[in-house]
């Protein structure tokens, strides 16, 4: 048996295991998940090592300039201190590392959906309010608008407060305004709708995958 054959079989194995969650929790499923998670970060872990560390640690050696070396220690010096988190004594010296991560992380998902998603969406409104030959685009469009908006209006939680009410209770002595409960229950909507596409796509991706390693496999097992 070769090693191809070997990781196909199991590849099937695996992906059987995964489906059993289908039957309830169980040992098998716990195994599948187990083995995948300890997979991705041991490959993760040699990805990052070998292509973004040691090419990093060369260049900061090979520069003959001192003022590049020592800011090019700085995210070496920042990325070892996240070490320190898995410690509870220690775990501060990590915390401006994850602070700098999570600001620049969360800064460019930002730009991007305001650059990739927002503003194109309010840019093709106009155009396709203007050709009323297209009046499924302009419907599409106006409805793409009103679902990024109610969903952000969905996601304030700003409220003024109820006179005369309780203010020690948490959520008991305010209350938002009736056009944001209005347009908040609209967002709501819209990200049900979105997290039911997202989830029937999975099922739909994972049925797909399951069906095609099967007949991957039945024909390997018919030609071999």
């Amino acid at each position: 048996m070769t090693p191809e054959l070997i990781g196909t079989w199991a590849g099937f194995v695996l992906t059987l295991m995964v489906f059993s969650y289908l039957l309830g929790d169980n040992a098998l499923y716990r195994l599948a998940v187990y083995i995948f998670v300890g997979l991705t970060a041991g490959f993760v872990a040699i990805v990052t090592v070998d292509s973004v560390l040691l090419p990093w640690i060369r260049l900061i050696t090979e520069t003959p300039d001192i003022g590049a070396r020592a800011f090019g220690i700085i995210p070496i010096i920042l990325g070892a201190a996240l070490i320190f988190k898995i410690s509870p004594r220690f775990g501060a010296l990590g915390n401006l590392g994850l602070a700098l991560m999570i600001g620049v992380g969360a800064a460019v998902a930002v730009v991007g959906a305001i650059s990739g998603t927002l503003l194109p969406i309010a840019a093709s409104v106009p155009d396709r309010a203007a050709g009323a030959d297209d009046p499924v685009g302009v419907f599409n469009a106006a409805l793409a608008a009103a679902g990024v908006i109610c969903t952000l209006v969905y996601f304030q939680y700003s409220a003024r407060r109820i006179p005369g009410s309780d203010s020690t209770q948490i959520g008991r002595g305010t209350r938002r305004g009736l056009v944001t409960r209005a347009l908040g229950a609209v967002g709501q909507g819209f990200v049900v709708v979105t997290l039911g596409a997202l989830y029937g796509g999975a099922l739909l991706s994972g049925l797909a995958i399951f069906s095609e390693r099967v007949a991957f496999m039945l024909a390997r097992i018919n030609g071999g």
